[in-house]
């Protein structure tokens, strides 16, 4: 049976495999916006939810084809939630990961509520004026800790402590994070929804 071809919103050749993954079992092929030639729009939205929808419509409509997106990033309750959507240019539109750490270091210096959680929304549009996507989202609670942890992963995750594992997401083997992630939990959500439709 042929697939149907998707295009993800994003150049990340790990999300793109990480979707592929859970919609090759739906009948999709996922294919990079990269492959054909997108840059991402400008992400105006004011929650993740919006950003996606964004993505996922713009990616719809260069294409033609049915899209999906992800936005996500790290909410800080003591910060009301930031980094939030700037998780990715917390410390400046070039910032590097590294940037965007010291900078969460130095807003947390002193702070006693150490509480975070990673968010993760996914959208999937059948076209671009899909006016019913799916919609699907994660959540995966941890605290921010004083200082680095592990050496793999990227963004945050050598400072957010994930109690049930008792470690960084940095010290977890990728296979592990991506069982448990807010991604994992928002993509396990979006499974479910087209499992339904599809019966």
């Amino acid at each position: 049976m042929e697939k149907t071809k998707i295009v993800l919103a994003t150049s990340n050749a790990d999300k793109v495999k990480e979707m592929a993954d859970v919609l090759s079992q739906f009948g999709f092929e996922v294919v990079a916006q990269s492959e054909f030639g997108i840059e991402s729009p400008e992400e105006t939205g004011l929650t993740f939810v919006e950003n996606a929808l964004i993505k996922a419509r713009f990616a719809a409509k260069m294409t033609s084809l049915s899209a999906i997106a992800d936005d996500s990033g790290l909410s800080v309750m003591a910060l009301g939630g930031e980094p939030g959507l700037y998780s990715a240019r917390y410390a400046g539109e070039q910032a590097t990961d590294a940037d965007n750490r010291q900078k969460l270091l130095a807003k947390m210096q002193g702070q006693e509520n150490r509480l975070a959680k990673f968010v993760s929304c996914i959208v999937f549009l059948k076209h671009e004026t899909d006016p019913t996507p799916y919609i699907a989202s994660g959540e995966c609670f941890g605290e921010i800790l004083t200082e680095e942890r592990g050496e793999n992963g990227f963004g945050y995750d050598s400072l957010f402590f994930y109690p049930p594992k008792a470690c960084t997401f940095a010290e977890l083997e990728t296979k592990e994070k991506k069982a448990i992630s807010h991604r994992a939990i928002a993509l396990e959500q979006l499974k479910q929804q087209l499992a339904g439709e599809n019966k």
